[in-house]
């Protein structure tokens, strides 16, 4: 999870639809929009190129508590259904991180130790913080059933192989610090690379060995 850059003003057609009973807020142009303020990731997972994405509210709309909430463009969000899916648990629906509003990379550790997942809000005492880490943690290690054991799976997989495409160019910049092999690093930790939050964040916390990468998590 990264800090998004939401571009306003809000579609046009959420102030129409939501005139209406049975109104949508997925027309073609919150859609297309959507998918580039999000740079075609799931906000929650950071796997890029979504063959499912789904509008997601951050905060509920449904049974018609919060009807507000619906058309906001400020509470829609970019997501594949296996995140989607994992969010919609009571536990989830208030205190979570707002990645357009707040950088998660402030508040939260994303880790990944060989093949474990690993994410940990930096201030155990910050509730939102550590609510919003264990979504994240949850999404890439949730087991309840079948299809998510394989949902999870193949995103730790994703996962591994970004990393390790990362470690690979972290070995290549020691040996021969051209400006390809930069190039190449530079594009890993934009904030638009799929799961750029565990790469920057390890970056980050090796900057020493990388001091010349600094800029480039700014």
């Amino acid at each position: 999870m990264v800090k998004i850059e939401r571009t306003f003003p809000a579609p046009a057609s959420l102030e129409r639809e939501a005139k209406k009973k049975t109104g949508s807020y997925s027309e073609p142009d919150v859609i297309k929009r959507l998918e580039q303020d999000f740079h075609n990731k799931c906000y929650i997972c950071e796997l890029k190129d979504l063959q499912d994405p789904q509008v997601e509210h951050l905060l509920p709309h449904k049974n018609g508590k919060y009807p507000d909430r619906k058309f906001d463009w400020n509470n829609l969000f970019w997501a594949c259904g296996h995140c989607n899916r994992v969010k919609n648990q009571k536990k989830y629906e208030e205190g979570i991180l707002d990645c357009c509003k707040k950088d998660p990379e402030q508040y939260i550790r994303f880790m990944l130790k060989e093949r474990e997942v690993v994410v940990r809000a930096r201030e155990q005492g910050d509730g939102e913080s550590r609510l919003t880490a264990e979504l994240v943690w949850e999404i890439f290690n949730v087991k309840n059933t079948g299809m998510r054991i394989r949902s999870s799976a193949q995103r730790v997989k994703a996962l591994m192989a970004e990393m390790n495409l990362l470690y690979d160019n972290l070995e290549k910049v020691k040996k021969n610090p051209t400006g390809l092999v930069l190039r190449k690093l530079k594009t890993l930790l934009r904030r638009e690379s799929a799961f750029a939050a565990f790469k920057r964040n390890y970056v980050r916390e090796h900057i020493r060995e990388y001091p010349a990468l600094k800029e480039y998590l700014e």
